[in-house]
């Protein structure tokens, strides 16, 4: 009787619990990511849209790579790149949006122009068109 290891009574009482409680935090991380990104969502849509004065100040990118093993021979690899800049506006604070790739290429480090966004949500930047 008991947790004898050798009769593997143990492992039918241990493993279905083990089980378990990796599905319950599974469930709970997707859960409370998915009430805090609609959450997020929601507090962006009710901020107003701002377009300020700022510059560019810095662009970095996230490169995360994947690596599937779909057999014994074969291996898939993902790479997806997420795009940052940093604009800094006239208070000198420093505010980071993720942006497309295409837009990414057309901003310059040290460019001003009239930063829009919502709340946590970039919505685009106009350089300004200096004639000189």
């Amino acid at each position: 009787m008991g947790f004898a290891y050798g009769d593997g009574e143990f492992m039918f009482r241990f493993v279905p619990i083990f089980i378990a409680v990796g599905f319950v935090i599974v469930l709970g991380t997707i859960l409370v990511r998915s009430v805090k990104g609609i959450s997020q969502w929601h507090k962006n849509n009710e901020s107003p849209v701002l377009t300020v004065p700022a510059r560019i100040v810095t662009k970095r990118t996230a490169v995360h790579q994947y690596t599937n093993g779909a057999g014994p021979d074969t291996v898939t690899n993902d790479t997806s790149t997420t795009y940052f800049a940093t604009f800094e506006v006239e208070s000198g604070d420093r505010i980071e949006f993720p942006v497309k790739g295409t837009e990414y290429g057309m901003l310059a480090e040290g460019d001003r122009g009239r930063l829009t966004f919502q709340g946590t949500r970039y919505l685009g930047f106009e350089r300004d068109r200096s004639v000189g």
